[in-house]
Formats: structure tokens, C-alpha cells, sequence
């Protein structure tokens, strides 16, 4: 069960990678993708703590008026993807 987490925190990662290094997405936007992605990689803190917070971040961007669509499609996939994961670690 926990590798198939890992399956879903890696292609977070992934795209969250794709949203930071686009050229095409504002600054602050790439920035809070950036900070989503540490949150995620830092396996200091337990899991929940990781989802639960890059959530927050990301709920946070989505609202964001100055957000490309098709980056708060990513945005809105990733959160999906993490509100997957049970908060019971």
C-alpha cells in the first residue's frame, strides 16, 4: 500500500517540476509549486503532514486570478491526486 503512495507523491513531483520550470506560469505561482515540492520530497515529516500542507499550498495558487488555466488543470490534479492519500498514515 505505501509504494502505491509513493507512485502518487512521485507523479505529483513530476508535474509540480513541469508547473516551477514553466516560463509561461507567473513567478509566485512557479515559487509556490517550488515550495509544494519540498514539502513533498521532505521525508522528515510524516506523510500526512506532506499532503496536508501541499494541499493547503495548492488550493492557495488555484485561486490565484493571474494562474494560467491550463496550470490550475495541474494544480487542481495534483490536489486530487494527494487528497487520495489517508490521513492516517
Amino acid at each position: 500500500m505505501a509504494n502505491d503512495f509513493k507512485d502518487v507523491i512521485n507523479q505529483c513531483i513530476q508535474i509540480l517540476e513541469h508547473i516551477a520550470n514553466d516560463s509561461s506560469v507567473p513567478r509566485n505561482i512557479r515559487r509556490s509549486a517550488s515550495d509544494v515540492l519540498t514539502t513533498l520530497k521532505n521525508e522528515e515529516d510524516p506523510l500526512f503532514m506532506r499532503t496536508t500542507a501541499s494541499i493547503s499550498i495548492l488550493e492557495d495558487i488555484s485561486n490565484d486570478p493571474n494562474i494560467p488555466l491550463h496550470t490550475r488543470t495541474l494544480i487542481w490534479n495534483v490536489a486530487s491526486q494527494l487528497e487520495t492519500i489517508p490521513v492516517d498514515d
